[in-house]
C-alpha cells in the first residue's frame, strides 16, 4: 500500500507560471541534502532561476544558500494554489494504489514513481493543449 507518511513529506512540486509540473520526487526524509539534490537536478535541466518554496522548512533556504541561488517564500495565495495541486496529486496517487495495490514486501515504490511520471507527463501535456 501507498505509505501516507511519504505522500505528506516526500512529494515535491515546483509549479511554473504556465502551471506545468517541472519536477516531482519521492523521498522518505525532508532535509537539506534531499532538497539540494532536488534543486540541483532542476538547475541542470532548466538553468539557474530564483527558488520559491511554499513552507517554512529550513532545508530549502539552506540548500539554496549552498547552491548559491536566490530563495523566497510564496505568498499565502500561492501557497494555497500549490497545496491544492499537491492534494490533487496525492488523491490521484491514492486512487491508483486503491485499484492497483502493491503486494511486494519491502516495496521500493517503483510502481508509484512510474505512476507519478505518467501523471506528470499527462498533466503537462493537457496544460499545453488547454492554452
Amino acid at each position: 500500500m501507498w505509505d501516507q507518511s511519504l505522500s505528506g513529506s516526500g512529494l515535491q512540486l515546483n509549479p511554473t507560471e504556465n502551471r506545468q509540473i517541472l519536477a516531482l520526487s519521492i523521498s522518505k526524509e525532508r532535509n537539506m541534502f534531499v532538497a539540494e539534490r532536488f534543486i540541483s537536478d532542476l538547475v541542470k535541466i532548466h538553468g539557474i532561476h530564483p527558488v520559491s518554496t511554499d513552507d517554512g522548512g529550513t532545508w530549502y533556504p539552506m540548500a539554496c544558500q549552498f547552491l548559491k541561488l536566490d530563495h523566497h517564500i510564496h505568498s499565502s495565495y500561492e501557497k494555497s494554489v500549490i497545496e491544492r495541486k499537491m492534494q490533487y496529486i496525492k488523491d490521484r496517487t491514492e486512487s491508483f494504489d486503491d485499484y492497483f495495490p502493491c503486494r511486494i514486501k519491502n516495496c521500493k515504490l517503483k510502481h508509484v514513481r512510474n505512476w507519478l511520471r505518467l501523471f506528470v507527463d499527462y498533466h503537462n501535456n493537457e496544460i499545453k493543449h488547454i492554452k
